[in-house]
């Protein structure tokens, strides 16, 4: 078992960008994903298999970095959902495309997790990352305890907190836009997910048209029964072609622009956190400068040295919250325009050659007539 992680920066013996989650591993409800990265002298690879619960340490030990300054005011990599085996619909609809029980493509979600934590500046830092990757073992496995009375009062405030009007133009700005971006970018993942499993459905029922054309076969020499079979025979292979085109097309759209949606939406609500977080700093602080006037002479000074650690720390967070938001902002830009390029070119190819089969097809039936 690997020994708990202290508060000790380190740095990566890996190469960042060589990360690559290259299958999981099924055994029952359990899934473990094999992870290889190339080593920085470059000696060699690193090979670890991990667990979810591994991950969620590791996401649990980028949170607790109260130490690291303005650390609040990080934007972190997102955590895809707990994966399910025989996911349920509400469990479906949580996770998106993440839900539909394609291990390459959570893989992939996996992967570029594990990418941003190692190509941030602060995060990389941890040496909970470096055991991560590295260590034979798997990481500490404590479950972290939460109390319902804890998640009700966090909702609550949350709502007095999050409607708060900012004292700096550009947070509230970013705030109106997040809150605006969160909700549109979640519709498009959804509404795209109905046309990525509308199509798996078309191709099933493709497939089973095929299949029932070939039930219409009749044995005999009749030139009538003949004629028949051979349309029968060369329309299933039509409906197979079809099958086989919409279910390529389906996995381009998960593969592309499915998966690039479900990150930036996921990354949209992690900017929020990050905002939320630095909106109830600073209404700590404005409760701290109250606490300072109206303090007694016995209590002012106290009072005064909280004020000025408050604001200190309000500071830090809001300088870290910027660069984190324009480095978001050349991210989420990025992302984007990456999947929605892989989306096309995916899309023409399978068209091209989708087209080049049904004018076989085309051709065949011709030469029956």
């Amino acid at each position: 078992m690997m020994e708990e992680v202290k508060d000790v920066s380190s740095v990566l013996s890996v190469q960042g960008d060589s990360i690559k989650v290259t299958e999981a591993l099924q055994d029952g409800d359990t899934l473990t994903f094999i992870i290889i990265s190339q080593k920085l002298s470059g000696t060699g690879e690193y090979h670890v298999d991990r667990t979810y619960d591994d991950f969620e340490w590791l996401q649990q030990h980028l949170y607790s970095q109260e130490d690291v300054p303005g650390i609040q005011g990080v934007i972190f990599p997102p955590l895809p959902g707990r994966p399910q085996v025989n996911a349920s619909a509400k469990v479906m609809k949580q996770l998106g495309f993440l839900g539909l029980e394609d291990w390459q493509l959570y893989c992939r979600a996996l992967e570029t997790f594990l990418r941003q934590v190692s190509a941030h500046s602060v995060l990389s830092k941890n040496q909970a990352v470096e055991l991560f990757l590295t260590s034979a073992d798997p990481p500490g496995r404590q479950k972290i305890k939460k109390n319902i009375f804890n998640r009700l009062s966090q909702a609550m405030e949350e709502m007095r907190k999050e409607g708060h009007k900012d004292v700096d133009e550009f947070f509230q700005t970013e705030r109106d836009q997040n809150l605006l971006l969160t909700g549109s970018t979640r519709t498009a993942a959804e509404k795209f997910l109905d046309v990525v499993q509308t199509e798996q459905k078309i191709s099933v029922a493709c497939g089973h048209f095929s299949a029932a054309l070939h039930l219409c076969v009749e044995p005999g020499d009749e030139p009538e029964k003949k004629a028949f079979t051979r349309v029968c025979v060369q329309l299933s292979e039509v409906f197979d072609s079809m099958k086989k085109s919409t279910r390529s097309f389906a996995v381009n759209d998960m593969n592309t622009l499915g998966l690039g949606l479900d990150l930036h939406s996921r990354y949209q609500e992690a900017e929020k956190e990050m905002l939320f977080r630095r909106t109830c700093k600073m209404v700590e602080l404005e409760n701290a400068i109250r606490n300072a006037e109206k303090a007694k002479p016995v209590k002012k000074a106290a009072m005064e040295e909280v004020k000025k650690a408050t604001e200190a720390e309000f500071q830090q967070i809001s300088e870290v919250a910027k660069q984190e938001i324009v480095r978001f902002k050349q991210i989420r830009v990025h992302m984007l325009q990456k999947s929605l390029i892989q989306w096309c070119e995916k899309q023409l190819v399978t068209a091209r050659e989708s087209a080049d089969i049904f004018s076989h097809h085309l051709q065949a039936f011709k030469a029956t007539v």
